[in-house]
């Protein structure tokens, strides 16, 4: 391998097989780490980092919906509605973990940044670690934080963590990367008093992926809504996964099929885009309307994601990101950076730690696609033909084709064909 101009060699590629080993390991982590879950939503954090082994002695979540879904699908567990009537956390708590609010940070969302009503929030964490120094704290949110507003939420963010005393790295990570079909970006977030935060998200790095080419077109994920300014395009893979709306207006994406027909995916196999069991948002029908799980699972962590995170957390890796960018007040916030005690510098590396093959995603979905209603798809193909985007040969023939297909009842066969 050839050197940098610094003399330093490049850090070889990690095998996909050693992160499947580290992945799918069923004994507990050499270190076990009791966790406390703020902003829990559905427990993708939960779930993930007790895959090996961590064990939650608090959750706190506020919506009735997420509730009853962590009541019925993590029980045993401490449960507080508002992060506003925490005073302190468990003694025993070695682990804080959140994906705080996003609303007020996302493209999506109203972004007001980090001190709107919602994201704003994550000032409750700082005040529970002013009482109790936790060794970790484990965050996520939306990368669109590193842009809004110049960035002054993440600068606000690992100030206080500096003024607190912790050493602090972030990495965006794609959800592809452990091989489910959604492209999910999002900043892992990971501050510790005492661990070098690198060791567990800088140890892992497969590097992007290469353009795949396919003997027959995959399956092509696009958001129907859109089609003026923007689509959310994913080959072989579904765009993020949206919360929705607040009153539980679903917002799934669509799918272009290899058959050719546009179709929406089920929201059980929504889940399991997410890493978690089929039916797990079931339980939010007690309190909830039924599409109203497409919102909480739109706002979740992606519990493989965390899997990882709490595997290296238990096995820090010894090989990781040691030199970088130094960055300067006003810089541009990267895709990953990290102060351990000497300054802040970006980190050149992907937002793939595993390469772990994704599976076609035509192939992956379990349960029946539902057809693009015809308003829906009129909808949509009156906004992109109208747009100065460029789409993808052949798909805008194939929208009005099965535009014609289902205005004549003919749904059925055009996604069966």
């Amino acid at each position: 391998m050839l050197p940098f101009a610094d003399g330093r060699r490049p850090r070889p590629q990690k095998r996909s097989s050693e992160i499947q080993t580290l992945l799918t390991t069923k004994a507990p982590t050499p270190q076990r780490l009791v966790v406390a879950g703020l902003f829990a939503g559905i427990g993708g954090i939960e779930v993930g980092l007790s895959r090996v082994g961590h064990e939650s002695n608090l959750l706190c979540e506020i919506d009735p919906g997420a509730l009853a879904v962590l009541r019925r699908s993590v029980p045993h567990r401490k449960l507080t509605e508002d992060v506003r009537d925490l005073r302190s956390l468990p003694r025993d708590t070695q682990l804080l973990a959140g994906g705080f609010p996003c609303q007020d940070l996302s493209q999506a969302g109203k972004t007001q940044g980090i001190e709107g009503a919602s994201s704003g929030l994550v000032g409750h964490i700082f005040r529970l670690l002013e009482r109790k120094r936790v060794p970790l704290v484990l965050l996520e949110n939306v990368p669109f934080m590193l842009q809004l507003e110049k960035g002054a939420g993440m600068n606000l963010l690992v100030t206080e963590f500096e003024r607190l005393g912790y050493q602090w790295a972030y990495r965006v990570v794609d959800s592809r990367s452990f091989g489910l079909p959604q492209r999910r970006q999002r900043v892992i977030f990971l501050a510790a008093r005492e661990l070098d935060p690198r060791s567990v998200l800088f140890a892992d790095e497969a590097g992007e992926p290469e353009t795949r080419t396919y003997r027959r077109r995959p399956a092509c994920g696009f958001y129907w809504t859109e089609g003026t300014r923007g689509l959310g395009w994913a080959e072989n893979a579904i765009p993020t996964l949206k919360g929705g709306s607040a009153i539980g207006i679903p917002s799934p994406p669509a799918i272009w099929m290899p058959s050719g027909g546009i179709a929406k995916p089920d929201l059980r196999d929504a889940e399991r885009l997410q890493g978690f069991n089929v039916d797990w948002t079931k339980p939010a029908e007690e309190a909830k309307r039924p599409s109203f799980r497409w919102t909480l699972v739109g706002n979740a962590v992606t519990a493989d994601v965390a899997h990882w995170v709490g595997a290296r957390l238990g096995t820090p890796g010894d090989d990781f990101e040691t030199h970088g960018r130094e960055l300067k007040r006003g810089s541009k916030w990267p895709r990953a950076a990290w102060n351990v005690g000497s300054g802040r510098f970006a980190a050149d590396i992907s937002m793939w730690p595993a390469a772990i093959p994704i599976p076609p995603l035509a192939e992956f979905l379990q349960f029946p696609t539902v057809p693009l209603s015809p308003k829906a798809t009129a909808g949509f193909l009156s906004r992109a033909t109208k747009s100065s985007l460029r789409f993808p040969p052949g798909f805008l023939e194939a929208v009005a084709a099965h535009l014609e297909a289902v205005s004549n009842g003919e749904s059925a066969k055009i996604l069966a064909s």
